[in-house]
């Protein structure tokens, strides 16, 4: 595929792995997931569920940025939480992050994620 290209931002976490933190197939941006890792550390922030869930969404941010959009670009958003008690607090913030139309989502409850994160979330964007 010819009009393939692979998303990276130092303003967001290295992939710990064999994937790149987002690829661009014509004007849509398959997001992988991120946790809440300070992308000049490489460190998971404090052990506080609502500052993860602030960092993903930070991290998040960085990646659609680089691929030349915004949040706000999101069509579907994943979110996996080890705790699904968590939900109205990602509800929360997630309400200063985007403005409607809300993008698709689903939250998926699972038993544990990369480095002891209580939050994972991945997605995808459409940019113009």
């Amino acid at each position: 595929m010819t009009n393939k290209s692979v998303i990276q931002t130092e303003n967001a976490p290295k992939a710990i792995g064999t994937y790149s933190q987002a690829v661009k197939a014509g004007q849509t941006v398959y997001l992988s997931g991120q946790i809440p890792l300070n992308p000049q550390t490489m460190e998971l922030v404090s052990g506080d569920f609502a500052e993860q869930t602030k960092q993903v969404f930070d991290n998040l941010r960085a990646v659609c940025q680089a691929a030349g959009g915004d949040l706000g670009d999101i069509v579907k958003l994943n979110i996996y939480l080890t705790d699904l008690s968590n939900f109205a607090t990602v509800n929360e913030i997630m309400a200063t992050y985007f403005k409607e139309p809300y993008p698709a989502r689903a939250a998926i409850g699972i038993s544990q994620l990369p480095k002891g994160s209580l939050v994972e979330m991945d997605g995808i964007m459409v940019t113009s």
